[in-house]
């Protein structure tokens, strides 16, 4: 694990914007609030997400994220833009998580495309598949390490 990164999330809930929330009490809010008691939950349906905006212009190098087992989002596309007003979202890369109650971690590589070669300002997390029939996801917690320019 490299030190030299910084969280790229702020406990501003402004800066995070999401497809949907099933009730206030699972709000956005509760995706950056570093309390393992809460959670983010959509609602039902394909293609939740999550977006970002990056105070600074930054490159993301690793996502942590803890799902609750029964409503992960099993296949997660990682799309980024550098700008934050009006994104033009290029697809990253992929990610897999498993359906199951635990932190993981997924190292973010440059590809042969060479995303995100420049900085980004923004990120977005395509939710593709859920292990929940009805598609909804549950975040309890969700962290982005990386560089800061």
């Amino acid at each position: 694990m490299d030190n030299s990164y910084v969280s790229l999330i702020s406990a501003n809930p402004r800066d995070a914007k999401v497809s949907s929330t099933l009730e206030k009490s699972t709000g956005k809010k509760h995706l950056t609030d570093n309390n393992p008691e809460t959670c983010w939950t959509s609602r039902q349906g394909p293609g939740q997400y999550i977006h970002l905006t990056f105070e600074k212009p930054a490159i993301p190098k690793r996502i942590t994220i803890v799902f609750q087992g029964g409503f992960v989002g099993t296949k997660c596309r990682i799309e980024v833009s550098e700008s934050s007003d009006r994104p033009e979202w290029q697809t990253w890369t992929y990610i897999h998580p498993e359906d199951a109650n635990r932190r993981q971690t997924f190292d973010l590589t440059t590809h042969r495309d060479g995303l995100p070669g420049e900085k980004i300002q923004s990120m977005k997390l395509v939710f593709e598949e859920s292990s929940d029939f009805y598609g909804r996801i549950t975040i309890y917690e969700l962290k982005i390490d990386g560089l800061l320019f």
